[in-house]
């Protein structure tokens, strides 16, 4: 801050005798003090904190909701599937036969060229979705096991299926 106001003269000096007279009659006050520098750092700490905590919630939710609008778009490609070929994929076809025609299929030539997903999406967590058929709960089941990866749970570790919804 210094030299920005006394550039003009900081030029034109030649003589150090002259630099060190006008950096003597600087202003004492210039620039900020620890004091004021720590309270802005402890504002914007806090400000980071109360940002952070809204932001986690919101993304576990998100994830919980991602999950459930994928499994909804998996049962409607399976609900497509049985119209086409007359039944659900076996376990053993799973969820892949939604995106390429299993081998053995009794007409072949009912299975769409681009099939009846472009792809199989894992749930937010990474894991595969879970698909069973006949299904426990309905005609069929599609799941995850929620943020834990494992059956059970509770809050976000709880599974997550077609019947939930």
């Amino acid at each position: 801050m210094i030299v920005g106001m006394y550039n003009d003269k900081i030029d034109t000096i030649e003589d150090t005798s002259e630099l060190e007279d006008v950096l003597e009659h600087a202003p004492a006050d210039a620039g900020f003090s620890l004091v004021e520098l720590m309270v802005v750092v402890f504002i914007m700490g806090l400000l980071a904190t109360v940002v952070l905590v809204n932001v986690i919630g919101n993304v576990d939710k998100a994830r919980l909701e991602k999950a459930k609008t994928d499994i909804s778009v998996l049962e409607q490609s399976l609900e497509r599937y049985r119209l086409e070929m007359m039944t659900y994929p076996t376990i053993e076809q799973g969820l892949d036969a939604l995106v390429t025609a299993p081998t053995d299929l009794r007409n072949p030539e009912r299975y769409p060229a681009e099939g009846f997903i472009k792809r199989l999406p894992n749930d937010p967590w990474g894991s595969p979705y879970q698909y069973i058929y006949p299904g426990e709960n309905g005609p069929v089941d599609i799941f995850s096991y929620g943020a834990d990866g494992q059956p059970g749970g509770e809050d976000y570790d709880a599974d997550i299926g077609n019947w939930t919804q």
